[in-house]
């Protein structure tokens, strides 16, 4: 494999994002044969045909065989690229730490989920090294019995909270885990044996899988809205996450909707999550979270209320639209604002979306000057997968984006 090293600074730079260009290229509309390659890139089929080997050689591409498309070509046919998988191939580890959960799940460069597992905990007032440790644990375990993917390349980790850098990998403040200040990165690299690890908001992370997974060719505005115990937001344009200048754009459930409201587990009053969040729905619907998690375990609890609501018990009901009114107050200053070609509800939401939508939609249609609210809205088909999907899917866009990037942290 010959790795861009030495020589002029900017031959090795132009090498290292043609690899990227061509690898991207048959991520994206492949399988491809190196010709049709040449001509989607512009380089000449020489050229490609040097990177093909390369990206060959390292287990980031595989050749099918006769490619299929040859409309108006003639000669014989060329070999289909695709991205390779299997045992030479790397994948990319996903991870997510929840308030109630853990969760890693192991994906593959196409996308596809190898392997998941999910284990629900309660991690509040836990310590952070406890939880870390056990995260290490269950991502390791499910590494070791990996059988249809090759090494991981790295390692991404959801959290509720404010990151203001993934690759530092410190989590500022996660109130509803009361942590400030805590390590995740540095302590599961030392677990993994240096295995890379960034750490992102879940919000981040579930916009970027929505971005990756769902949007149609050529969509790439959109606010995405993430609830659990607390809510999020991650705002998309031109194809790029917003994060703000600290990291810490798209906190949406500590947007005040009512400022005599009640205290939020960030200090203020009156905070969306108060109103919207899990926790805070179960309880306007007059039942107990605690209660709810012995019956349905804390990933279940969701799923509770959606059942109540389908078999018509009205205060479940009346609960999921005060849940949705106030939801459309936060949103409607948030869409004024960016001005966002869709508004995507996902995490819990998605669930419960049949009854609480039309108080969203109403509330969106009294505070926006502009018409079309019903077409603003949208419901993920990821529901609360997308957190953990986006992790192993941005390990996996690190490699497409930077091949060379991935062959030098192996060599390390």
């Amino acid at each position: 494999m010959n790795v861009p090293s030495g020589g002029p600074a900017s031959q090795a730079g132009m090498r290292r994002r043609n690899l990227a260009l061509v690898l991207r290229t048959v991520a994206e509309r492949g399988p491809l044969s190196r010709a049709s390659v040449a001509n989607e890139v512009g380089l000449t089929r020489a050229a490609v045909s040097t990177l093909v080997e390369d990206l060959l050689a390292a287990g980031l591409l595989a050749e099918l065989g006769p490619e299929r498309s040859q409309r108006g070509r003639v000669g014989r046919p060329g070999s289909a690229l695709r991205l390779a998988a299997g045992r030479s191939a790397p994948v990319g580890l996903g991870a997510e730490i929840g308030v109630d959960h853990l969760a890693v799940c192991a994906v593959d460069l196409r996308g596809a989920v190898l392997a998941h597992v999910h284990e629900e905990t309660d991690n509040r007032g836990r310590p952070p090294s406890a939880v870390v440790g056990r995260l290490a644990e269950l991502a390791a375990k499910l590494t070791e019995g990996l059988d249809a993917g090759g090494p991981p390349a790295g390692l991404a980790v959801a959290v509720p909270g404010l990151v203001g850098d993934p690759a530092d990998g410190v989590v500022a403040r996660a109130p509803n885990l009361d942590w400030t200040e805590e390590p995740v990165a540095a302590p599961l690299r030392d677990r993994l044996g240096g295995l890379p690890v960034t750490v992102d908001n879940e919000a981040n992370l579930g916009a970027l899988a929505e971005m990756w997974l769902c949007r149609p060719p050529g969509v790439r505005d959109f606010l995405h809205v993430s609830a659990g115990i607390g809510v999020g937001a991650a705002l998309v344009m031109d194809g790029r996450l917003r994060r703000g200048a600290r990291g810490f754009a798209g906190e949406l459930g500590h947007v005040p909707v009512r400022p005599s409201g009640p205290v939020c587990s960030c200090g203020a009053r009156g905070c969306l999550e108060q109103y919207a969040g899990e926790e805070a729905v179960l309880r306007a619907a007059g039942i107990d979270p605690a209660e709810a998690a012995r019956q349905a375990g804390p990933a279940g609890r969701v799923r509770l209320l959606a059942e109540r609501a389908r078999r018509g018990d009205g205060r479940v009901r009346g609960a999921l639209v005060r849940a949705g009114t106030a939801l459309g107050i936060a949103l409607a200053g948030t869409v004024n604002l960016l001005d966002p070609a869709a508004v995507v509800l996902g995490g819990g939401f998605a669930e419960v979306a049949p009854w609480a939508l039309a108080a969203v939609q109403r509330e969106l249609a009294e505070r926006l000057p502009a018409r079309g609210v019903p077409r603003l809205l949208e419901v993920s088909v990821l529901g609360r997968e997308g957190p953990l999907l986006g992790a192993g899917n941005s390990v996996i866009r690190g490699i497409v984006e930077d091949p060379v990037g991935y062959w030098e942290s192996r060599a390390r």
